[in-house]
């Protein structure tokens, strides 16, 4: 017996994409939901750049039913299909799945992944943040603070012009956003969320915690961060990308499968991997 093409009971495909992929620790989250759930899925990686990733779509066959999408794929992948209202605000996409019925839809879990993970940190009540960096990533953490009730971000921009965008979405979200040029001094808020690359704050970490109450580094691995040491040398809330990578993957692994899985099962599994990646 088939349904829509697929064998009743049939092993499905899923997926993580993007460029570098080798480092992703989303194998190793989906299939510790996977073992969790009972379900003889498959994941796998696919090194791919924006403009290979519509044919590597179109080419997926019936036993495909999710791609989880990285840097550089996260704007590319609004062209996939049906968009997600809170993708389409985000400007940003990371999760497609293929439905039964041939339909495929966009969506976007990093921002319900981010506040979900600020909540569980107990990072309630916060009414002003600071985020480093312009990226796609930076664009969902706008999305993510106004839905958790901040009325004042401060953007931190190399290249100020970049960080347009989040202005007018800001505004859209009711939501004041003042862009500031990288070599200000650090602004004070309740939260500093870093989104950007490896050691480009490493030189002004220590200012930027001093005058901030919580941190939030969106990079996982290395881990500790410089920023993130700093954040525990001033016994600040300290959250890394690990905490942004699991709460976002227990949305997908629930859009993909309709099963949800406690989050300390993913963080125990990404806890594994990056520990059996270490350096002796």
């Amino acid at each position: 017996m088939t349904v829509d093409g697929v064998p009743a009971g049939a092993q499905r495909r899923c997926a993580v994409a993007g460029s570098p992929i080798a480092h992703s620790l989303s194998p190793a989250l989906h299939h510790a939901a996977y073992a969790h759930l009972g379900l003889d899925w498959e994941y796998g990686r696919h090194e791919l750049v924006a403009d290979q990733l519509a044919g590597f779509v179109a080419g997926c066959d019936p036993s495909w039913r999710g791609l989880s999408m990285t840097m550089p794929l996260k704007e590319a992948a609004l062209e996939l299909g049906e968009v997600d209202e809170i993708a389409r605000l985000a400007m940003a996409a990371n999760t497609l799945v293929f439905e039964d019925d041939g339909a495929r839809r966009v969506y976007n879990t990093d921002v319900g992944g981010l506040v979900n993970a600020l909540t569980a940190a107990g990072l309630h009540g916060v009414q002003s943040a600071v985020i480093l960096g312009t990226g796609a990533t930076a664009r969902s953490t706008v999305v993510s603070l106004a839905r958790l009730g901040v009325r004042r971000i401060t953007v931190v921009a190399r290249t100020p012009a970049k960080a347009l965008p989040l202005i007018s979405l800001a505004d859209y979200l009711g939501v004041q956003l003042t862009v500031q040029p990288w070599t200000d001094p650090a602004v004070a808020s309740d939260l500093l969320i870093s989104t950007a690359a490896a050691g480009a704050v490493d030189d002004r970490a220590p200012e930027w915690v001093a005058v901030n109450a919580a941190v939030f580094d969106v990079i996982y691995d290395p881990w500790p961060t410089v920023l993130a040491q700093a954040g525990a040398a001033q016994d600040r809330i300290v959250l890394s990308g690990l905490d942004l990578l699991v709460h976002q993957a227990v949305l997908q692994v629930e859009l993909m499968t309709g099963s949800t899985v406690p989050a300390e099962v993913l963080y125990d599994a990404g806890r594994t991997a990056l520990a059996a990646n270490s350096p002796a």
